[in-house]
Parts: C-alpha cells; sequence; structure tokens
C-alpha cells in the first residue's frame, strides 16, 4: 500500500517591518530601528518614504540597510526596482501601478526578493506568482492610517492561497498585535506592520516583542 505523503509543517509567521513613511532624522531612526530588530524576530525591513525624492530614499537606505543586514533582516525598497538596484538593496515590493515584475526582474537580476501588492485578488496574486514574485502582499485587512485603502479582503483569501500556492503570500493593513494572530491563523506567512511599531506607547522594540509574541501563540 502506497504511503500518504508527508506534508512537512507551514514554518511560524514572521514579522515584516515598514519604515514610517518620513523620517526626520535618521541617525535617530537607525538607532530606534536597531533596538526594535535587536528585540525579536524580524524577517525583513521594506524602506518605503512617500513621498520623498531620490536623494533622500538613497539617503535612507544607506542609514537603514547596514543596520538591518547586521540584524541578518532582509532588505526591500518599495516601488522602485532602479533605486534598489542602485543602492544594493535585497529586493523591491511594487505596486499594480509600479513598475512590472519583468521590469523589476531585469533590474534587479535573479537572486532578488520581488514583492507584489496584489490587494484582495486571488487573480492578481496568482499572475504574480506565476510572473516569478517571491511573495505576494493582500491587503489592507484592517483600517490604517499609513496610506490610503480602497480593497478589504476577508482573511479567507490568506487560507485558500495556502492550501493552493506555495508562494509565500504577507498580510498588511492595520495589524496590530491583537490582530495579527487572527491572520497568522489564517495561513499568512508575514504580518507588514508599520504605524502599530514605530507609534506603539512602549516604543517599537517593545511593539516588536508583542507582535512575536502574539504570533508564537498562533503559530
Amino acid at each position: 500500500m502506497a504511503r500518504e505523503p508527508v506534508v512537512p509543517p507551514r514554518p511560524p509567521c514572521r514579522l515584516y517591518l515598514i519604515t514610517p513613511p518620513a523620517i526626520a532624522d535618521l541617525n535617530a531612526f537607525a538607532r530606534v530601528l536597531d533596538e526594535a530588530l535587536a528585540a525579536s524576530d524580524v524577517a525583513a525591513l521594506q524602506i518605503r518614504l512617500k513621498p520623498a525624492d531620490d536623494a533622500a530614499i538613497l539617503a535612507a537606505v544607506a542609514a537603514l540597510a547596514p543596520v538591518a543586514r547586521a540584524r541578518g533582516v532582509a532588505v526591500l525598497l518599495n516601488d522602485r526596482p532602479d533605486l534598489a538596484a542602485r543602492s544594493g538593496c535585497d529586493g523591491v515590493h511594487i505596486g499594480q501601478s509600479d513598475a512590472s515584475l519583468a521590469e523589476a526582474r531585469r533590474a534587479l537580476g535573479p537572486d532578488a526578493m520581488i514583492g507584489v501588492t496584489c490587494h484582495d485578488s486571488r487573480e492578481l496574486a496568482m499572475d504574480a506568482a506565476e510572473a516569478g514574485a517571491d511573495y505576494v502582499a493582500f491587503g489592507a485587512f484592517f483600517p490604517t492610517t499609513t496610506k490610503e485603502t480602497a480593497h478589504r479582503p476577508d482573511p479567507e483569501v490568506l487560507t485558500i492561497w495556502q492550501e493552493t500556492v506555495e508562494v509565500p503570500c504577507v498580510a498588511i493593513g492595520g495589524i496590530t498585535p491583537e490582530n495579527a494572530g487572527d491572520l497568522a491563523r489564517a495561513g499568512a506567512d508575514f504580518v507588514a506592520v508599520s504605524a502599530a511599531v514605530w507609534g506603539h506607547p512602549e516604543g517599537a522594540a517593545a511593539a516588536v516583542r508583542a507582535f512575536n509574541q502574539a504570533l508564537a501563540a498562533n503559530a
């Protein structure tokens, strides 16, 4: 009798940090970032400045990427494959109105990490996965003040994705330590957070610890 294939357990959901949209003092923020990354597990840091000129973006990468890499955290840039390649980032995150995935891959090469915003659409996510995306992002799952959002997916999209596709999925939008566990249980491989960390009343390091506790409790 043939044995049933052994399905390896899914890796635990991890934290994916996104910078604030504006950083007044890069040196001061770099210290806060280092404390946050030292506090507990973080998989990746996305540098997302809105709006910002090229010089400001490159300065942010130069200040923050070494801090992240010293803690073993991957560094991605939002929107700009050209600047991600120029500044030596590990990858880029692109939206539906940004450069295409093919353009990003040409700019960054085969080993770069490329993620794609897919809102609430499994169809967009499947297209991205088939085109070679390293992860797809669904959201916003909850109200957020970080950016304007027009889509509010049901967490079931994460469950269906997890059951049918191997490409990792990221949940984003209004995620806090109180609701992160629900998304982890639903099937998120990563939860992407910004304001809930940098605006935490006890500081960013405390927020990172709280998120990891919530994710561990729902592994």
